[in-house]
């Protein structure tokens, strides 16, 4: 008799999750204070034509100071002062998109990585990557010199933190990788990220007053889980297990710009589940980033939410460069795209399924090149000239 009341409260609490899982589905609204997407593309639009406009009129004048300029409004907004690494936090005032709003440890304390060990995740050795990260308080972080760093176990991400690795050679390689788990302004530039590894079945400190017990991950190299408010510039990423930057579960205010991706099957990944209607709020500007040689696939596979695509350089891909299903709005602007020689994989396809149309899934190509995309399995597929 006992064994028959275990198994019927088991069926009973298995039944209670799933009801309470419909109930958020069914009953899920945009958060507030979600930005118009189509201000921030055209913002994104007037920062680029400011630079491009400054580093021509400097060219017209023969200022020495016009070789530093760029015409990218990311990189004109810093590298032009000679003195930028007594003004490091000056970048955080330079994210354009979506991300534009992550704050990343600005105001906060500088610290210097300068041990490369990751020895204990538990108890993180002070003057490591790992010890700066699981702190509550904002900090800027940077690094005494050159680096290679193997991770033991997932490097979990406090809030409010920007490890920056402007000024060294800084490689997170052959071990475990970033996670972002429900954490905000977060700012991560100039890291070379590759060789992840699935790591997990672990004992993981998060802050200094929590460690907890972490399955195994996927083998990204950058995890975002229900995160906001983030920033990704300037690093490469390669040859990780599983994706190289991959958003999910409400991840949204994000920017991943001026990146070299390379050696990678599926690149990036923007939304896990079609079934997930939280990431409809999920809002991601890529801008300015290289897909080079050896990638196959999900640059990115989007599902949901808005996603502008702009000015990148798509130099290779195998299967398709930019795929989505579920609905997403991808916005394509001035980007270039080298297709291979399979004239399977540089087609521009649109498919729609019998409940789909152009009006209400609006996809939009402006000064692009040839691209694959997937947005739905379906019918014939429509090409978009």
């Amino acid at each position: 008799m006992s064994t028959d009341i275990c198994i019927m409260l088991m069926w009973l609490i298995h039944g209670l999750f799933l009801l309470s899982q419909a109930s958020a589905t069914s009953n899920f609204t945009f958060p507030p204070n979600l930005p118009d997407p189509e201000a921030v593309v055209q913002e994104v639009q007037r920062r680029l034509e400011e630079s491009l406009h400054r580093k021509r009129r400097m060219l017209m004048s023969s200022s020495s100071s016009s070789s530093c300029l760029t015409g990218n409004p990311i990189d004109d907004c810093w590298r032009c002062n000679p003195n930028w690494q007594a003004n490091r936090q000056r970048l955080a005032d330079c994210g354009i998109g979506f991300g534009a709003h992550a704050l990343g440890g600005r105001n906060g304390q500088i610290y210097v990585v300068t041990d490369s060990s990751d020895r204990d995740p538990v108890n993180p050795t002070p003057g490591t990557l790992r010890y700066a990260v699981i702190q509550t308080e904002p900090l800027w972080i940077i690094f005494s010199g050159d680096m290679l760093i193997r991770l033991k176990q997932e490097l979990i991400v406090n809030s409010f933190k920007t490890i920056d690795g402007r000024g060294a050679n800084v490689h997170i390689a052959g071990g475990a990788c970033i996670t972002l788990q429900y954490v905000s302004n977060v700012i991560i530039n100039n890291v070379h990220i590759h060789h992840c590894v699935s790591r997990g079945e672990a004992n993981v400190r998060s802050s200094p007053t929590h460690y907890g017990w972490r399955t195994k991950s996927d083998g990204d190299g950058i995890s975002l889980f229900g995160a906001q408010d983030i920033w990704i510039d300037h690093c490469s990423l390669s040859d990780c297990t599983d994706g190289l930057i991959d958003a999910i579960m409400g991840s949204t205010g994000i920017t991943i710009s001026n990146n070299y991706f390379s050696h990678h099957d599926e690149v990036m990944l923007l939304g896990a589940s079609d079934d997930y209607l939280p990431d409809s709020a999920m809002q991601v500007t890529i801008a300015f980033n290289h897909f080079g040689e050896k990638l196959v696939q999900r640059m990115p596979r989007c599902r949901r939410g808005y996603i502008h695509i702009v000015n990148n350089d798509f130099t290779e891909w195998e299967m398709y460069a930019i795929g989505g299903s579920a609905n997403p709005t991808i916005n394509s602007q001035g980007n270039r795209y080298t297709a291979p020689f399979n004239p399977n994989a540089k087609e521009v396809n649109l498919m729609l399924s019998e409940h789909m149309s152009k009006k209400n899934h609006p996809v939009t190509f402006e000064g692009s090149l040839s691209a694959m995309w997937d947005l739905c399995a379906g019918s014939v597929p429509a090409i978009i000239n």
